[in-house]
């Protein structure tokens, strides 16, 4: 008991020490740019000591619980009992690994319907829109691409393709279909892209994709482990894309728009 305490005292002491900058600049803008003392100070320093302790609660989890199990995952999906391949050999077909695909797809999806950030820009989409962009229809069109980007990564990881290839491919895609989406959804279609990318979806892939990179032969994380985020942040931008063209396609159709 006595060294975890230790430990969270000293994990405290760091995230303090990460979020002064922060602070400084909120609190010195205030009293010498804004020159207007802090509104509810009392409010804001006790949300402030709840964020720092969530923060490093949050931490914790990391370390103990959310990059061990997507290494643990990804250890176990590439086991060679666990695939029917030879231990001995160094190399197998891609559809090998079909279950690490099926489970990088499903826990892309999940994870992304459940980034609070992606749930707060949804909410705040339709309350700008006048309930035009529907929160559901916009957190499934992300949340898809988020699991065919996840997918396609690791397919990469497991092929050993070039990460140029996907990257370069998937914005020219997006290029194209910013010239043809409506203009409304296309800032919205780019911030979904980041938004997937937050405290909840970053953890497991990352860990995922280290975790392949370790498990699978011939393979080198820090060339190949990386780059699964890039994939959670591009996909989403092509799906909301095409989401916002098949609802305005269905809309001139006289069609009930996908809700």
């Amino acid at each position: 008991m006595i060294e975890w305490l230790q430990h969270f005292v000293l994990k405290l002491t760091e995230t303090c020490t990460d979020i002064l900058p922060i602070a400084s600049v909120i609190i010195g803008f205030q009293l010498f740019v804004i020159r207007r003392p802090l509104p509810h100070y009392k409010k804001t320093f006790f949300g402030f000591i709840l964020v720092l302790l969530g923060i490093v609660f949050f931490l914790e989890g990391l370390e103990k619980a959310l990059f061990p199990l997507g290494s643990l995952m990804a250890s176990q999906l590439t086991a060679p009992e666990f695939i029917n391949i030879d231990p001995d050999l160094h190399s197998s077909s891609w559809q090998t690994y079909r279950w690490v695909y099926i489970f990088a797809a499903s826990i892309g999806f999940s994870t992304a319907l459940a980034e609070p950030s992606l749930l707060a820009v949804a909410l705040k989409a339709e309350a700008i829109s006048g309930g035009t962009i529907r929160p559901w229809g916009l957190r499934i069109a992300v949340a898809i691409g988020v699991s065919l980007g996840l997918a396609l990564g690791t397919f990469r990881i497991v092929t050993g393709l070039e990460l140029y290839y996907f990257i370069v491919a998937g914005y020219f895609i997006v290029t194209i279909q910013t010239l043809f989406a409506p203009r409304s959804i296309i800032g919205l279609a780019y911030d979904t892209g980041g938004v997937t990318t937050s405290m909840v979806t970053v953890p497991l892939v990352t860990a995922l994709g280290l975790g392949l990179a370790h498990a699978i032969p011939g393979r080198n994380a820090v060339l190949d482990g990386f780059g699964l985020i890039a994939f959670a942040s591009l996909f989403p931008i092509i799906t909301v894309l095409a989401y916002a063209q098949i609802a305005h396609w269905l809309y001139q159709k006289n069609i009930s728009p996908i809700k």
